[in-house]
């Protein structure tokens, strides 16, 4: 439980993090709960064909993936983190409320359209396709706006009088930030989305409004009491120095001999002399005049000609771990599969008794369930067992267990094709092929273990990448380190909207339906998947490669929750670290 007794502190303290984490819950609720059916509503209402649906959900959540690194620029930069949480809320507001719209005006869909039939003949026209993703556009500029500095802005608000003390209520945050984000989503993907099944769109749409001004007015209630720090220079602000730098000092003859160049460096850092690797950004740092390039105080004159050592050292560690993040995004494309899923559970039986049945919607959440059993059972279970049993601690190395979720994941797809190919055969042999919509007496409850290894693989994947980023980069790089994983979501994205675009268009039959059909019956997504999984042991073999290349790792076994604090805390305290550069 989180405890802090500076509670008659004028500004921040607890009571602040309540309404930024209320804040944060219930936007994720609403935005999950709008996204999760959302491939039916553009079937079933615009008339679309489910590539083009999942195409345009592709690139929706890549832009929702990829606003926060943008909005974290901005805040940090320029406009600070409360405006920029505050334009996120109402972003997010307004394009749902536009979206919601759409729901009750009557031109604002095609109506004629029945479910996600392959044979409707009206198309949404251009106006109703504009208004669509510009409601989908705010909605992820909200995102961006709030995700991009919710975490961090609740941190601003905690006293740090007492060092150790800080330490704990700052990792309690972190977990209680984590686990109501969680459960946040998971339950959007249960009731919200039943809701939507069951009383309609109209009211399922509106319910994420309903959440979205609780969130609203959560944030700005407490507006009074918040911690406000100031916009300062972002780490992308470094590195784009670092790069302009080496380019204007691109004629320069480096020695062969480090002790021959004079370099620049922050005042009492351990990196007084830049690495031998990428040699051409140090550069960056390298000082042709010292009477020229400082100023008095040992500042750099132009911080755009002259940069320091460690901001150059930053700029290569990130470039060395590239190829190991890289590997993540086809084990992210699979997790992006969530509209075709949607559609093949939804042609399959749901029902657990006679009046109940589960949402088509609500099957991805039996993958967050399989994620956090999995991260569990590994802490608490199979660790400890482990250590007892050999006498000493025991953990997966991060390599392993990021090579561990790639060959999982590519072999959950593996399995997923297999289930396809029973259903499709299923569905030929009772004669119900040439019905899209119909049901089949296949249970759905046979997608579970793809759903099980596929959170198997994002427990080991996923954690193993965030630990492997935190204690690969340096610590003054913690923020770069939070935003890697999101920047692969996004580009998985983008990944999945180019192959399912190359498979719509050359990979076709003769005379017969895509692989991704909106008939599912007809068409073939066990081709699919299969291709997905043979991607993904094409990749496994890519990351034996690059782990190769790559090298021991130096992180050892540090959590990740406390360089996560111990970033924070110093990137608070390091008002402008320009001011104590030296030269050696």
């Amino acid at each position: 439980m989180i405890t802090e007794p500076l509670l008659s502190s004028p500004k921040g303290g607890i009571r602040a993090l309540f309404f930024i984490i209320a804040n944060e819950a219930l936007e994720r609720l609403a935005s999950f709960g709008l996204s999760t059916n959302m491939i039916l509503y553009l079937t079933r209402e615009y008339g679309m064909d489910a590539a083009s649906g999942a195409q345009i959900l592709f690139l929706y959540s890549a832009a929702g993936n990829f606003m926060p690194i943008i909005g974290a620029f901005l805040a940090d930069t320029y406009v600070g983190r409360y405006p920029m949480i505050g334009f996120g809320c109402i972003a997010s507001l307004l394009g749902m409320v536009l979206l919601w719209l759409t729901t009750i005006i009557p031109g604002a869909t095609v109506p004629s359209c029945a479910k996600f039939s392959s044979i409707c003949n009206n198309d949404a026209t251009t106006p109703q396709l504009l208004f669509l993703y510009f409601c989908l556009g705010l909605m992820s500029i909200g995102a961006g706006g709030i995700r991009s500095c919710s975490l961090a802005f609740g941190a601003d608000q905690l006293s740090k009088r007492d060092s150790l003390k800080h330490a704990g209520i700052l990792e309690s945050f972190f977990s209680w930030y984590y686990v109501i984000s969680s459960a946040s989503v998971f339950i959007s993907m249960t009731c919200v989305v039943y809701i939507q099944e069951a009383m309609g769109w109209k009211v399922g749409f509106g319910v994420p409004v309903v959440l979205m001004i609780l969130s609203t007015l959560s944030f700005f209630l407490a507006s009074p009491i918040y911690v406000k720090p100031k916009a300062k220079a972002s780490w992308l602000i470094g590195f784009a120095r670092v790069l302009v730098a080496s380019f204007r000092k691109r004629r320069i003859e480096l020695s062969s001999l480090d002790t021959d160049e004079l370099y620049h460096h922050r005042k009492g850092s351990a990196l007084v002399v830049p690495s031998e690797r990428i040699r051409l950004l140090n550069k960056a740092c390298v000082i042709k005049n010292p009477e020229e390039d400082l100023m008095p105080d040992g500042r750099a004159s132009d911080p755009w000609t002259l940069c320091t050592v460690d901001q150059v050292e930053e700029l290569k560690a990130l470039i060395k771990v590239i190829p190991i993040w890289s590997t993540g995004v086809l084990v992210s494309v699979n997790v992006c599969q969530n509209s075709f899923l949607l559609l093949q559970a939804s042609t399959m039986n749901r029902h657990i008794t006679s009046k109940f049945e589960i949402p088509a919607g609500s099957f991805y959440a039996f993958l967050l369930l399989s994620a956090t059993m999995c991260i569990a059972l590994y802490d608490r279970v199979i660790i400890p067992l482990a250590s007892k049993v050999r006498g000493k601690p025991t953990r997966l190395g991060l390599k392993q267990k990021i090579g561990i979720g790639i060959l999982v994941s590519a072999a959950s797809m593996a399995v997923l094709a297999i289930i396809e190919r029973v259903r499709r055969e299923i569905a030929i042999r009772e004669g119900i092929s040439d019905i899209p919509d119909a049901v089949t007496h296949m249970s759905a409850m046979w997608l579970l273990p793809f759903y099980f290894l596929l959170g198997f693989s994002e427990a080991m994947n996923g954690v193993g990448l965030n630990e492997f980023f935190y204690t690969e980069l340096p610590k003054s790089m913690s923020s770069v380190a939070s935003n890697l994983f999101s920047i692969g979501l996004s580009a998985a994205s983008l990944v999945a909207s180019f192959i399912v675009s190359n498979v719509r268009g050359f990979i076709r039959e003769a005379n017969q339906e895509s692989w991704v059909s909106s008939n599912i019956n007809k068409g073939h997504y066990d081709y699919y998947y299969w291709l997905l999984s043979s991607l993904g042991f094409a990749n496994f073999i890519y990351y034996l490669a690059c782990s190769k290349a790559y090298g021991p790792c130096k992180g050892g076994q540090r959590g990740i929750t406390g360089d996560v604090r111990e970033g924070l805390i110093d990137d608070d305290d390091d008002d402008d670290d320009d001011y104590d550069d030296d030269v050696v």
